[in-house]
């Protein structure tokens, strides 16, 4: 997947040592990759619309109606909220190892803090804040190139798809070439 600077460059950290603030960071050759600190506040992002959906009312929930894919005239129904906690969930334990899975729910699920995690997890303080950083920047990138469809960036998620072709409106008149400048005919009852 193509990073611009134009994405990046709001998510950045302003203080991050590695990218100064620009989101993107050399590398040897002339390319350039994403910093992490881009990568962790797209999953900052992501778990914090998770949080808000998990902690609303369940009698908010909305039915949302969407064009199927590729047009057709095809049209679904969803609910978007649990439709995203759901991909937020299944796509993080399917790329996480077993023990970053422990830590992910022990911190992220649970909501324990740091120090009681690393107690659980008999790790020191320094190495849990390390592989916690890590997942973050794992995640990020993985919520941001998951194909076909991202859980980031959050408004296309839930405001439609944009890979989706919309449905083409049917012709309801179409007018002959020529037919602009043409005689009016209007119909007339010939006397008797």
């Amino acid at each position: 997947m193509e990073w611009t600077r134009t994405e990046t460059l709001g998510l950045a950290a302003a203080k991050c040592a590695q990218c100064r603030g620009l989101g993107l960071r050399p590398t040897r050759g002339a390319a350039e990759m994403v910093c992490g600190c881009v990568n962790r506040a797209i999953f900052r992002a992501c778990y914090v619309r998770f949080r808000e959906l998990a902690e609303r009312e369940k009698s908010l929930s909305r039915v949302t109606l969407e064009f199927g894919p590729k047009g057709g005239g095809r049209i679904t129904w969803g609910r978007k909220s649990e439709e995203y906690m759901a991909d937020f969930y299944l796509v993080t334990k399917r790329h996480l190892k077993p023990e970053e899975w422990r830590l992910f729910s022990y911190h992220f699920l649970l909501g324990a803090d740091g120090t009681l995690c690393a107690r659980k997890l008999n790790m020191e303080r320094g190495d849990f804040y390390h592989e916690l950083y890590r997942i973050e920047a794992l995640l990020g990138k993985v919520f941001r190139e998951l194909a076909p469809y991202a859980l980031y960036p959050l408004d296309e998620y839930f405001a439609g798809r944009t890979e989706n072709d919309w449905p083409k409106p049917k012709k309801v008149f179409q007018m002959r070439p020529g037919s602009l400048h043409a005689k009016l005919r209007a119909p007339v009852r010939r006397a008797a």
